[in-house]
């Protein structure tokens, strides 16, 4: 502070001084004032800035001196006592940051919207047509033969199209028939689902030939893990077998008289049930005159009569099918082929009261094998005849065929009276068990109560017979040929059938005007069997000319 005044009193001397070296004085003075007071307020820690603001304020009181010392020509008053140093202020309170915004909780989800409803498919671009979509039920008890057609209407315009039943829902139809010839080829029929027949006689008015059909269609499939249930137990004559068990059976004596009035009750309601249902019983699915069908996977039981039917076809596929019906059920066969050429069926359970297998009149190329059967009537062609009518069946192979307590193994069967013939036909590799008889040719086949004697009659000829092998338990062999057209050419190999004791009377093997012969031993001997032909043996290519 000292400098700071002798630089005042020097500088009034110097005020006679020129201009330039008065400058550059105060320049000196103001550069040795900042380094004197900023050493001072920088020991003090006062703030650069406000060393700044006080040395200008005393520049400013320096320069009024000054001014009112050459105004006045006062001498200069002697300095003051310094002030106390001011305390530096007190540093500005640093604002405490904000606190973080708590999060905000995540606003509720917004409760999902239910999807509208899916209207029903127009399917314009689909090629799969539910039969729900189209409004069948599927509770069993609402007729929905009227969905099925509404879908196999649209699904009818598309090619390779398929019909879908679904699993998990029973489906009550009524008669019907998916009909072509106009629809697209190559449709299937997808049943996942079970379709169920009605048993009220009002559904079936005055009697249907068959349930189900599918007609004049090409390349039409059947497939799928489903059952086709015929419910046929309300027509069958001796439906009372199927009400329940004897509850006549281990019933204390005090309760029997009741026992008798249950079961009087059940027949009585049975055949009422019975008396109202029309005499035409139907088949439960049936092909008529469609070429290249495929059936495989479904289940077909209990039909009134035959379970599966093909007629006017050809091309004909069926395999890994199953065919259920109590033994006793009357002429429910399981496969029946009928004016049919090409047919190959193969890994097949079937269990019947009839036939397995029957090949009727105007089948041809038929090739059987890998079938299991039982219960049933066994495997057989015919009969042929019925009716005064000529039939012709030729080509026909069945092999590796087991057959488990059925009536008969493998049999061809014709009428009397009928014309045409039966030829070119082989059984091989044929197992049997408890078969009441495994061979038989019955040209006398009787499907009435009575059947008068004629003289014509279907010939039989070209008959191979090879390795069939098991038991039987009433008779090995039956060739009943007729006296005016004789069986030729009937070949024996391999044959070992052995006795299963039973209560049933047993017979040996039987042979009447039958010609052939037997290639290796057989057991039981068939000695019966004529070598050679009859002087009247019929031309088998000229009884089927057209």
């Amino acid at each position: 502070m000292n400098l700071f005044i002798s630089f005042v009193h020097h500088f009034t001397k110097m005020m006679s001084m020129d201009l330039k070296n008065c400058a550059f004085l105060i320049l000196f003075a103001f550069l040795i004032l900042c380094a004197d007071f900023g050493a001072c307020y920088a020991r003090n820690s006062m703030p650069w800035r406000q060393s700044r603001i006080h040395l200008s304020s005393v520049m400013d009181k320096g320069h009024s001196s000054h001014h009112n010392h050459k105004k006045h020509n006062t001498p200069l008053a002697p300095a003051p006592a310094p002030k106390p140093k001011p305390k530096p202020p007190a540093p500005m309170p640093v604002p405490a940051p904000a606190p973080k915004p708590k999060p905000k909780p995540p606003a509720p989800a917004p409760m999902p919207v239910p999807a509208p409803l899916a209207p029903a498919p127009s399917h314009k671009n689909s090629t799969t047509f539910n039969v729900q979509d189209y409004g069948a039920k599927g509770d069993g008890q609402t007729d929905d033969m009227k969905a099925f057609l509404a879908a196999w209407a649209a699904a009818c315009k598309v090619e390779a199209s398929t019909i879908l039943v679904p699993s998990g829902s029973i489906f009550l139809l009524s008669p019907i028939s998916f009909a072509g010839p106009n629809c697209k080829p190559k449709i299937i029929f997808q049943l996942d689902g079970k379709i169920i027949a009605p048993t009220s006689a009002k559904a079936w008015g005055s009697g249907f030939l068959q349930w189900i059909e599918f007609t004049k269609l090409t390349e039409i499939t059947i497939k799928g893990e489903g059952i086709i249930d015929g419910q046929g137990s309300v027509w069958w004559k001796d439906a009372a077998v199927y009400a329940g068990t004897d509850t006549s059976q281990n019933i204390p004596s005090t309760g029997q008289n009741r026992a008798n009035e249950l079961n009087n009750m059940v027949s009585t309601q049975i055949s009422a049930e019975l008396s109202k249902m029309p005499k035409t019983k139907p088949t439960a699915l049936r092909f008529y005159g469609s070429t290249d069908v495929t059936v495989t996977g479904i289940t077909i039981q209990n039909s009134p009569k035959m379970h599966l039917k093909f007629d006017s076809c050809t091309n004909v596929h069926v395999f890994d099918i199953s065919v259920s019906s109590p033994g006793d059920s009357p002429n429910t066969d399981g496969i029946h082929l009928q004016n049919s050429q090409n047919v190959l069926i193969h890994s097949c359970n079937l269990a019947c009261g009839d036939d397995c297998v029957s090949i009727q009149t105007g089948c041809s190329n038929i090739y059987i094998h890998d079938i299991n059967c039982g219960p049933g009537h066994g495997i057989s062609i015919g009969g042929l005849g019925n009716g005064n009518t000529r039939a012709c069946v030729s080509n026909v192979t069945v092999r590796n065929t087991v057959m488990r307590n059925t009536m008969t193994g493998v049999r061809i069967k014709t009428l009397q009276g009928g014309s045409g013939s039966a030829n070119n036909i082989m059984f091989s590799n044929i197992q049997v068990s408890e078969v009441e008889t495994p061979i038989v040719i019955d040209q006398y086949y009787c499907d009435k109560e009575k059947c008068k004697n004629q003289t014509s009659a279907v010939a039989v000829s070209g008959i191979t017979y090879a390795n069939i092998q098991g038991t039987y338990t009433v008779q090995p062999v039956y060739f009943a040929c007729s006296d005016n057209s004789p069986c030729t050419e009937i070949s024996l190999a391999t044959i070992q059938l052995k006795p299963h004791q039973t209560s049933h009377h047993l017979y040996g093997p039987f042979c009447w005007k039958t010609y052939g012969e037997s290639k290796t031993s057989t057991v039981p001997p068939i000695d019966c069997l004529q070598k050679g032909n009859p002087s009247n043996a019929p031309s088998k290519i000229a009884s089927c000319q057209v």
